[in-house]
């Protein structure tokens, strides 16, 4: 799980207000579900996001409907669109051998 992204403009999801979103990392079965990746690289290796797909992983991983996703502020989703894709850009931490 990521820390709470604090959105800049609250929306309302299963009929409670929501000041932040805390996203959780999608799992394989869901990945394979939504069947695409939240960016696209093009041949010159630039990175774009795919907004369609990244809401998708928005609503998965935070737990809300979609119709939520759709209440976001341009600019909590253009956050929370690349907390979703640097989910697919590292690896998951490993806890550590005692």
């Amino acid at each position: 799980m990521t820390d709470p992204v604090k959105l800049q403009v609250p929306i309302e999801a299963h009929g409670e207000p929501l000041g932040e979103l805390t996203l959780r990392r999608p799992t394989v079965q869901e990945v394979r579900t939504i069947k695409a990746l939240p960016y696209k690289i093009d041949k010159g290796q630039d990175v774009s996001l795919d907004m369609d797909v990244a809401a998708k992983y928005i609503a998965v991983c935070a737990g809300i409907p979609p119709s939520s996703v759709n209440q976001l502020d341009l600019s909590d989703l253009n956050t929370l669109s690349w907390a979703v894709a640097g989910f697919f850009m590292s690896a998951a931490s490993q806890p550590s051998a005692s």
